[in-house]
């Protein structure tokens, strides 16, 4: 079995779901937002189509070069929303009730890192591959 084309599906699929929710349901991320992100509705609209056309790119077949720039888009991406998941969780953890509260928030901070990672290794950014 092809694990690294098993994992680029997962993660497509994540990402189209998320790509599509970001443009069809704004507003659970704005807000997450962080306050001092400016345009916040453009930005949610951005990412909605970074993250659709990254899982694109990552399943296309044929070019492996835009399938690791797909890769790297994603993972950059993944890596700059990270405030705004720290921002979730400190919003949560202010409410009375806690909001979704630890059981979610710690596993995500932990997933974030993961998912990058898991990204760059199946769009075949990292490890680099071998020269034979």
């Amino acid at each position: 079995m092809n694990w690294k084309a098993v994992a680029r599906w997962l993660i497509a699929a994540l990402y189209l779901a998320a790509g599509y929710f970001h443009l069809a349901n704004p507003q659970p991320f704005l807000s997450i937002m962080p306050a001092r992100v400016p345009w916040p509705d453009t930005v949610v609209l951005w990412t909605g189509v970074a993250e659709i056309a990254g899982a694109l790119a990552m399943l296309q077949p044929w070019s492996p070069a835009l399938r690791r720039a797909g890769a790297v888009g994603l993972a950059v991406y993944a890596a700059a929303v990270f405030p705004a998941n720290i921002n979730h969780f400190a919003l949560d953890m202010a409410r009375a009730d806690g909001g979704l509260g630890l059981a979610y928030h710690v596993p995500r901070m932990f997933a974030q890192p993961l998912l990058i990672v898991l990204t760059l290794w199946a769009g075949t950014v990292w490890p680099r591959p071998h020269a034979s």
